[in-house]
């Protein structure tokens, strides 16, 4: 949940559009990028890219916020009745399946306890989420093992580890044809990957990817070196500050390896709100669930929601220790920390510091850098990919498809 994701307007600025004056500049730079989102789509085996992708400009501006919204390609899985993470879009015309690739909100938006369009496909740890954070009947979550192959309409269908937030799930469907297509969903790929004897053994024909940092800009270092720094500033805050109270700003989903790295680090416990702790120990994590703390007062590591990680919200959670500690250290993971600058040399980060209250933003990520988005392609070499973020306009979606022919003709 690290970016801005899919828009209505994905398209918007590559249907056909009138030039406004023939013949002049404007004119024939318009049909410039016209030709080259043309050529895009055929590149992704699209040859009517106006199907399905939003209302006929002659409806009107009242009748389209009165019709149902349309679910793009771009989550559908061609010559199958099934789609990804297109909650938001009611029952899907054609859809007999649904598929989850992790409990993140900009994925599972439009999933209610009222839902009842079909049945959701989703990892055995996501399909605990769904129920007792949503509380999504149970006679419409439809939990698959990783790893595991299963069929459904003809179509073989195998989830495997996205390596991003507990739950989430890479999904390879190969169809009678031959035919194989993965969705990535979220995932930060590693060397693990290549390993996995579906990808390993399988050509890929089309890859619908996680495009969050496809730019060569995000180069930040793996999670392991990330984690190894938040340890040693900890141990060194500490030691020079030992009433020090040390917080991790976290979703309700993800970022669990960096306090439980600290936790296991300083063994300490850790201490999270009810609605947290019920989430985590849902995962039956070892490691996690024996170590968490219902009384804020028994241990200095406690977890606070991202979101939180300002000075005045952190200044007032401190006072609410009643004297108990006289100083904070802050740790906000995100990759959108990262800074070419530094690079790896994550010592060069400098945190921010008002008063007693210290902040350091660390680009911890579980979405891919660049590299590894390129190891990853180049590792599959599949015949078409398809960007699923950052694809809000033309530019952004021509300059992501040459880094993916330079990629594949290396």
């Amino acid at each position: 949940m690290e970016k801005l994701k899919e828009t209505d307007s994905y398209f918007d600025d590559c249907l056909p559009q009138p030039d406004s004056v023939d013949g002049c500049k404007g004119g024939a730079d318009k049909k410039r990028r016209r030709l080259t989102q043309k050529n895009l789509f055929q590149l992704w085996g699209l040859e009517n890219p106006n199907l399905d992708l939003r209302p006929s400009t002659a409806t009107s501006l009242a009748s389209r916020k009165n019709q149902q919204r349309l679910c793009p390609f771009y989550k559908r899985i061609p010559r199958t009745p099934f789609t990804v993470d297109a909650f938001c879009y009611g029952s899907v015309k054609g859809c007999s399946a649904y598929f989850l690739s992790h409990f993140h909100a900009d994925h599972y938006i439009g999933l209610t306890k009222g839902w009842s369009h079909g049945p959701i496909y989703c990892t055995n740890l996501t399909a605990r989420l769904l129920r007792i954070c949503l509380y999504v009947s149970p006679s419409f979550i439809c939990p698959l093992e990783l790893g595991t192959e299963y069929s459904l309409n003809g179509i073989k269908i195998t989830m495997l580890d996205a390596n991003h937030c507990p739950g989430a799930a890479l999904i390879h469907f190969r169809l009678p044809n031959g035919q194989c297509y993965l969705h990535t969903g979220d995932f930060r790929a590693s060397k693990l990957m290549q390993a996995y004897p579906v990808l390993a053994s399988q050509r890929i024909n089309i890859l619908y990817l996680d495009t969050t940092y496809c730019n060569p800009k995000y180069r930040f270092p793996s999670k392991e070196d990330v984690l190894e720094f938040v340890v040693g500033v900890t141990r060194r805050y500490l030691n020079n500050h030992p009433k020090t109270i040390v917080v991790v700003g976290a979703y309700s989903i993800g970022k669990e390896h960096v306090y439980s790295a600290i936790s296991k680090a300083l063994g300490v416990k850790i201490y999270a709100n009810a609605s947290r702790r019920r989430i985590l120990r849902s995962f039956g994590w070892v490691g996690i669930s024996e170590n968490l703390s219902t009384n804020g007062k028994d241990t200095p590591l406690h977890i606070l929601p991202i979101s939180s990680l300002r000075f005045e919200i952190l200044q007032r959670y401190l006072a609410s220790q009643d004297g108990q500690y006289t100083s904070m250290l802050s740790f906000r993971p995100t990759g959108w920390t990262y800074s070419e600058t530094i690079g790896e040399n994550l010592n060069l980060i400098k945190p921010t510091s008002k008063g007693n209250i210290t902040i350091y933003g660390v680009p911890y990520s579980e979405h891919s850098n660049f590299i590894e988005l390129q190891e990853f392609v180049q590792f599959l070499r599949p015949e078409k990919i398809i960007p699923t973020v950052n694809v809000g306009n033309a530019v952004n979606r021509g300059k992501m498809q040459s880094y993916f022919q330079q990629w594949l003709k290396a």
